[in-house]
């Protein structure tokens, strides 16, 4: 339930008082998350050369009991325990003693951290962070913990330490256990039915099952959410104001503005002329997509549409595909897919894919979103054999290489759409993909299927959607030619 609350309070709320029949099938991808997930672990645990204390093959019932009288007898690892007090219960991975008590660790699939990049550390992430202060409250009633330091063992070999007692954030500093506190109070009230929520329609919400609820029932409510991009936080601070998208197109913004800030927190006043810019246009029949000012675009004769797949629980890049445009008339489509999971593989798909870039430059390249970007530096970094950093900063750096959501789409354009994902917009337009669940979870889970078993129709069922999205790509660009024209 905390993990939920934290990524999603409505969940909760579904997930208790909801009707089942209303939930969507569990996608194929969430699917294997689990299956990747047990194998993550089962592969660890086997790895672990000390000895410990597996509690995995008991029912429930048993394995609470036998946890306390493994924490008493003292064994220095215990896994697959479980404990519990009160109304707090909670299945820790590990058990780990540490001086005279104990401190939980769980073992994920992904990352230990968010946010890292190379100029940053990464932060710890909200959702571990509140099983793991779960386990470590339940020990501490229990009289049986060492501190606040649990940790995850992550995908990266790392045991990543969460030191539930330190501050984090610059405006607002609040440590973990204090977020852990107040998920928790909100939890207990949400099952005694003292609070409700309300649906919030956000990238998280395409995996989950129950997003076809929530998406009526915003639908229903012309809920604030359905603004691209306005998202959970801002709708609550917008809701003493204006509680609907037709609220919102309609206001007279002036009495809610002071200079270039508001009344309401969070929110400047460019911003808030944004989203009623794009409520306004979703209010209005048969509308269509305008840019905001004036744009210059590169001409070519080449242009190239880019865009890459990739497996995080793999942390690999498994292909790079381009639609090839000549003159504006004449297209193909040109692909480099690593035909098994592994650096070797990874490496030769990325090193085709740059010498195929160099090969056709000077040109125009465009890509969607800065994914390309940061996957083709992370590349860059893995194999620094294959081109330097220079030469990734320059490609990417070209007035010739653009990124249609940030130079454009994000930035200078007002859509009628309530998302600005590429699927979206070129939908919005016209385009339709040749598959039925076109998106890059199920590309993920193709490829899986694909290496397993060889067959030949899932490589190119794999081929076919990265070719579409590279055509939606140039979809959207010849749109936007016509509107700066």
């Amino acid at each position: 339930m905390l993990y939920n609350m934290v990524q999603c309070p409505h969940r909760v709320t579904m997930d208790l008082y909801g009707d089942p029949a209303l939930k969507d099938p569990i996608s194929p991808f969430v699917q294997l998350l689990w299956e990747r997930g047990n194998a993550y672990e089962q592969e660890v645990i086997e790895g672990l050369k000390i000895s410990f204390t597996n509690l995995r093959p008991y029912s429930e019932d048993e394995r609470e009991r036998l946890t306390l009288e493994a924490m008493k007898r003292g064994d220095a690892l215990i896994y697959g325990g479980r404990i519990s007090f009160d109304d707090l219960l909670g299945d820790p991975d590990l058990l780990r003693r540490q001086g005279s008590g104990y401190v939980a660790g769980d073992i994920k699939s992904g990352s230990g951290v968010e946010g890292e990049t190379e100029e940053r550390e990464g932060k710890p992430k909200k959702h571990y962070a509140v099983q793991l202060a779960l386990y470590t409250d339940i020990l501490e009633r229990r009289r049986l913990s060492n501190n606040r330091t649990p940790f995850i063992w992550d995908v990266h070999g790392e045991e990543v330490i969460y030191d539930l007692n330190v501050l984090h954030g610059k405006k607002n500093p609040v440590s973990l256990w204090s977020m852990y506190q107040d998920a928790l109070a909100q939890a207990r009230e949400m099952v005694a039915m003292k609070c409700g929520t309300l649906p919030a329609l956000m990238g998280i919400c395409k995996l989950c099952q129950w997003r076809a609820a929530c998406t009526k029932e915003a639908e229903n409510s012309d809920d604030l959410t359905l603004i691209p991009e306005l998202g959970r936080s801002r709708r609550d601070s917008l809701m003493s104001h204006m509680r609907t998208v037709r609220e919102l197109a309609s206001a007279d913004l002036r009495s809610l503005c002071r200079g270039d800030k508001t009344v309401i927190p969070g929110i400047g006043a460019e911003t808030l002329a944004k989203f009623q810019a794009r409520a306004q246009l979703q209010q209005t029949p048969g509308a269509k997509p305008y840019l905001k000012e004036p744009i210059n675009l590169p001409r070519a004769e080449l242009e190239l549409f880019f865009d890459i797949e990739t497996d995080p629980m793999r942390d690999i890049c498994y292909l790079h595909g381009f639609i090839e445009r000549r003159n504006s008339k004449k297209e193909k489509y040109v692909y480099f897919l690593a035909g098994n999971p592994t650096p070797e593989k990874e490496k030769r798909a990325f090193a085709e894919a740059w010498a195929y870039i160099k090969s056709c430059r000077p040109c125009t390249i465009y890509y969607y979103s800065p994914y390309e970007k940061t996957c083709w530096r992370k590349l860059c970094e893995k194999y620094p054999d294959v081109v330097t950093e220079a030469e990734i900063e320059e490609l990417f750096g070209s007035a010739e290489t653009l990124d249609l959501y940030q130079d454009i789409v994000r930035s200078k354009m007002v859509w009628p759409t309530r998302d600005h994902s590429i699927k979206t917009l070129a939908t919005h337009l016209g385009f339709k993909w040749r598959d039925t669940d076109p998106s890059g979870a199920s590309s993920v889970e193709w490829y899986n299927r694909w290496v397993e078993s060889g067959d030949a129709s899932i490589r190119q069922r794999i081929l076919e959607y990265n070719e579409d999205d590279c055509i939606a790509m140039r979809v959207l660009l010849d749109l936007i030619r016509r509107l700066s024209a």
